[in-house]
């Protein structure tokens, strides 16, 4: 959200945009599978394709593999990649502080075996402040316009 505040760009949390079903299962503490994911992924494609059309957007998504991330990209020829790293301990810990969202801590190990860290964009570890990891990114966006 304070990347969307310093640059005048529309922010939007994927998780918004999960079925009920999907929602109903994370909150159970059940993984959701690739199938439970494939039109949620679908959907998101289609919104990054509008949002190009229209000043383009940030979206923060647990775009986990490879696969997920070229469905996410694959209407767009602008998607930019930030993977946030951190370990399983501080992550976990976010969770837990964080209120009023779905999913808690007991399905954070399943995301982690799931996960296939990205070989591209740009890597940037959450142990940094929010205003460091902004700032990374602003800087590598102007380079890489």
């Amino acid at each position: 959200k304070l990347l969307s505040e310093q640059t005048q760009i529309n922010y939007y949390d994927a998780d918004d945009f999960h079925p009920q079903s999907n929602i109903h299962k994370m909150a159970n503490n059940i993984p959701l599978t690739d199938t439970d994911r494939l039109p949620w992924l679908e959907n998101l494609a289609k919104k990054i394709a509008a949002w190009e059309h229209s000043g383009g957007a940030i979206l923060a998504c647990s775009a986990l593999k490879e696969r997920y991330r070229k469905i996410l990209s694959s209407s767009s020829k602008t998607v930019f990649w930030v993977y946030l790293s951190g370990s399983f301990d501080l992550i976990k810990s976010r969770i837990e502080s964080r209120t009023g969202h779905f999913m808690d801590t007991a399905l954070l190990q399943s995301q982690f075996d799931t996960l296939e860290i990205p070989k591209y964009g740009l890597e940037i570890p959450v142990d940094h402040t929010p205003e460091e990891i902004v700032n990374r990114i602003i800087s590598k966006l102007k380079t890489h316009e």
